[in-house]
């Protein structure tokens, strides 16, 4: 009877498992692109169920029957879709195709007029290196420089060494910015700027070219904004690590260096957070021939840290506060003295095995730290940003063998930088056929700079600057297509600086070359209006033309004046600062999937900052001549199909001094501007193959043109910054393999065919011991896993 009773409920259990398993229906399929399936999708049933796709686009997904479903799909790359099924009573197959789409942050830039703002409405020549491109060269090589040179046209070539010597926009110094808070000092322009961040937490840069009147002093070429992370998930904990191991395929001895990434990101509640550390050190740079490359501010055999962490609080949709802090560190630590190269015989600078002179040289360190508070609508439906920071730097520079008081001496530039920034955006008019919009605020600025040596003497003195900078600027649309814009600043600048000695500077043998003098100081003063004005028409996809006027304003290298004092005040020392007029027209077409963009463009200014050679001294010397700079640009991207696209661009700069000022330039007595500040022309080309969605492929080239604008001196060689640039092209590889939905591998190789060249700025410097051959082939293996 027990075992009777048992089966009578054990066939009850058994009825109602059936039932239960019969009320869920299968649905399975596969998630494809127009090319093939797309791994790791999130398939989500009614906002609870959800699974994803394998390597190859399948999935299975279990629902219950006699219910309406609505599938929902997420993935990167790929725009959202929602699918209605209704109510399903059996097993179904279900077959889609996604839409890719393109990250709508490439599109968006903040740098050029200080709010969000779309990259076709913006009157100007703009360079976006977005997140996907910046992690495509850091397969290759997370040197910013290198990367910037790589993707920006008008952009200098890199010298691949710690400082960006030459390296400009249009021939004119930029402005460095992270999230809008400077990392260049006007002051004393030690052009190591470049360097300020690891690229690893950035989520695009932003490159403005031409003078810029919206952010005023220094920006008189323009302007470079590191754009640092945002979360973007709603996790409340995820996190990434990155390791890349990196070295010479000439001569792998000792060539070996790695990398490593920590990040942690989320969002708990109506707080966000980003926190980072990455560690880089790097084995001997080798040359195409597998020698050591010249150790004077080489690449190799270097040690670079980077803290960051950034911390939102978003109390309600329409405002947020937010803290940024970010450390950077890179120093090299050579086991190599330098050989000098042999500017007439052409033999290059390399290294042998000893300890070198004086500290490691590079960036000692670079502290940001940047509150800010942001409230959408206020009074009249206008929007507010406030913020301050705090910016301080290190930077060590070379030892110059017995060029002070018959003795050797190693520099360094010390900055400190305190500031408050405000901005408003009040919308004036709004109706269907026209719109205007009015943005102002003001900017203050506390910049300390000084250069002394390392052992205490002073070589630039300390110079303190306050500058206040109220602003205004208007925008108005047109019958939607029409978009004009202008603006006005006014700079307040005042420089102190204390009474200071000069150092006698003194030749290979000890003998005088200028003698020291006992400087009064003084205050420096500089009141200036900035203008703007653009206009853009976007009516035809087809043809998109712009105009731009834009003045720039910067203090002339003001350390570099003072320490070369030859008089007992700096008010006998012109000091006088330069402000540029950047004329500019350009459009942009797009036709199907091809985009074409051109420009063409002038600056000129009354007062130049031309670093001249003076062979009666050995020294460098600021000439204060007239100078214009012209030149163009075309750029053009082209998909042929989901899995294949193409890019290129062409620029090209050239520019002369007005010697006889005379208002001409094209007189016997007027020079061309030297390399320091011309580049030679620059060619880029991109190939991005994608023959599967697991598997990206990019082959990339970069090539730079000849330029011979000067003779030799009489001893048979150029003279400093003249040299003659010989051309040379560079291809690289990046690769990239997701494993998985979490894991991806990417291999990296630079200059793919060894090239044997000198950079761009070894042959124009003209210096021995900066006149070193570029890094020969190299690879760099990384491994992520995203959790």
């Amino acid at each position: 009877m027990m075992i009777k009773n048992l089966l009578v409920l054990l066939s009850f259990l058994l009825l109602s498992f059936s039932q239960t398993y019969g009320q869920n229906i299968k649905i399975h399929g596969v998630v494809a692109d127009k090319i093939s399936g797309v791994p790791f999708v999130t398939i989500e049933a009614n906002k609870s169920i959800k699974t994803q796709t394998d390597t190859k686009g399948h999935f299975t997904l279990f629902v219950e029957a006699g219910k309406p479903i609505v599938l929902k799909t997420i993935a990167v790359g790929y725009k959202s879709l929602n699918i209605e099924l209704g109510s399903l009573q059996r097993d179904t197959v279900l077959n889609w195709i996604l839409e890719q789409e393109n990250n709508t942050l490439e599109n968006v830039i903040i740098s050029a007029t200080r709010k969000p703002e779309n990259i076709r409405n913006i009157a100007a020549s703009v360079s976006v290196v977005s997140k996907k491109k910046l992690e495509s060269e850091m397969t290759i090589n997370p040197d910013l420089s290198t990367i910037l040179a790589n993707q920006v046209p008008g952009f200098a070539p890199t010298a691949q060494t710690g400082n960006n010597v030459g390296q400009n926009l249009r021939g004119r110094p930029m402005l460095v910015m992270i999230d809008g808070v400077s990392q260049s000092s006007p002051l004393r322009n030690a052009e190591v700027d470049l360097r300020s961040i690891d690229p690893a937490v950035l989520q695009r840069i932003e490159v403005v070219k031409g003078a810029t009147a919206i952010y005023g002093n220094g920006a008189a070429g323009g302007l470079i904004n590191y754009i640092t992370l945002v979360p973007d998930i709603a996790a409340k904990f995820a996190g990434k690590t990155s390791v890349n191991l990196n070295g010479s395929l000439i001569n792998p001895k000792n060539s070996a260096g790695g990398r490593i990434n920590q990040m942690f990101y989320g969002k708990v509640g109506k707080i966000d957070y980003v926190a980072s550390g990455t560690y880089e050190q790097t084995g001997e740079y080798k040359d195409a021939k597998g020698d050591v490359v010249g150790p004077n501010y080489s690449l190799g055999e270097t040690d670079s840290y980077n803290t960051f962490f950034k911390i939102g609080y978003q109390p309600t949709k329409n405002q947020r506060l937010q803290l940024m802090y970010n450390m950077y560190s890179s120093l090299q630590n050579s086991n190599f003295t330098l050989v000098n190269g042999n500017l007439a015989t052409g033999q290059k600078a390399t290294g042998v095995l000893g300890k070198p002179l004086g500290i490691p040289t590079g960036v000692d360190y670079n502290h940001n730290i940047n509150l800010s508070y942001k409230i959408d609508s206020i009074l009249l439906n206008t929007s507010l940003t406030i913020d301050t920071y705090f910016e301080k730097r290190k930077d060590v520079f070379y030892v110059s063998l017995g060029r002070f008081d018959g003795g050797d001496g190693q520099s360094l530039a010390t900055n400190e930088k305190k500031g408050a920034r405000l901005f408003l955006e009040t919308p004036v008019l709004q109706t269907s056929a026209l719109k205007a919009t009015l943005a102002y605020g003001a900017d203050f600025l506390k910049d300390k700079t000084a250069q002394p040596l390392v052992d205490g003497r002073t070589w630039v003195p300390e110079m303190d600057m306050t500058n206040l900078a109220p602003f205004a600027q208007a925008s108005i649309t047109a019958l939607k297509d029409l978009i004009f814009t202008t603006g006005i600043r006014l700079e307040h600048v005042n420089i102190n600086v204390d009474d200071y000695k000069t150092l006698r500077t003194t030749n290979a043998t000890g003998g005088t070359v200028t003698p020291s003098f006992d400087v009064t100081g003084g205050k420096l003063k500089y009141n200036t209006y900035l203008y703007n004005a653009a206009l853009r028409y976007n009516r035809f996809a087809l043809f998109s033309p712009f105009v731009s006027f834009s003045q720039g304003f910067s203090v002339m290298d003001i350390g570099l004046a003072l320490r070369e004092a030859k008089v007992n005040s700096i008010e006998k020392i012109n000091t006088d600062a330069v402000k540029v007029n950047n004329y500019e027209a350009g459009f942009q077409s797009t036709y199907q999937d091809l985009t074409f963009l051109a420009s063409v463009y002038r600056s000129t200014s009354k007062l130049g900052i031309e670093v001249v050679y003076d062979a009666a001294t050995g020294l460098f010397n600021t000439a204060r001549s007239p100078e214009r700079i012209y030149g163009f640009e075309l750029a053009a991207n082209y998909k042929l199909m989901p899995s294949l696209e193409f890019g290129a661009s062409y620029s090209y700069t050239e520019g002369k001094r007005d010697i006889d000022n005379n208002g001409k330039f094209d007189d016997s007595a007027d020079m061309y501007m030297n390399g320091r500040r011309i580049s030679a022309p620059k060619v880029t080309g991109t190939v991005t193959y994608s023959p599967l969605s697991i598997l990206d492929l990019t082959l990339n080239y970069t090539g730079i043109g000849s330029r011979n604008r000067f003779e030799k001196n009489k001893t048979g060689v150029y003279n400093g910054n003249e040299g003659a640039v010989k051309a040379y092209n560079l291809f690289s590889f990046a690769g990239s393999y997701r494993a998985n939905k979490n894991t991806r591998i990417t291999l990296g190789v630079e200059n793919l065919f060894n090239e044997d060249y000198f950079p761009a700025r070894a042959q124009w410097f003209m210096q021995p011991g900066f006149y070193s051959k570029g890094r020969g082939t190299s690879v760099n293996l990384g491994l992520s896993v995203s959790y």
